[in-house]
């Protein structure tokens, strides 16, 4: 099983196996929820599937249950972000954060295991 970490500070992805979550991230996830009719949950699940303009891609969507093999990581107020074991595989040392600015605002996702990324971000080469 991956470690698991939350942060005060973005930072660089980590190399240790870490998924790292922000403080900043998780009120955009309970507004994510939220605004997804969601608001009974307290749980997003990140995912990978095959996709996108570069092969794979980032999955965001609300979940109500877990499934055998799910990496948790606990935040605040009881919100979850869960990962499938296979995912997983394909998101160590990731760094899950959230931007908001002028000219974006969004999740931003930092993974050490991506080759390449699209320009928008939401998909990436392993």
């Amino acid at each position: 099983m991956s470690r698991l970490a939350i942060i005060d500070q973005p930072m660089a992805a980590s190399g240790d196996g870490t998924l790292r979550v922000t403080h900043a991230a998780w009120p955009a996830i309970r507004k994510f929820l939220d605004q997804n009719g969601a608001k009974e949950s307290n749980t997003l699940r990140l995912g990978v599937r095959g996709g996108g303009c570069s092969g794979l891609e980032y999955v965001l969507k609300p979940e109500t249950t877990d499934k055998a093999g799910d990496v948790v990581v606990e935040g605040p107020d009881g919100l979850r972000l869960v990962v499938d074991g296979k995912s997983i595989l394909f998101l160590q040392g990731t760094l899950f954060d959230y931007k908001a600015g002028l000219m974006e605002s969004g999740f931003k996702i930092v993974n050490p295991q991506a080759k390449s990324t699209c320009s928008c971000g939401s998909s990436f080469s392993a």
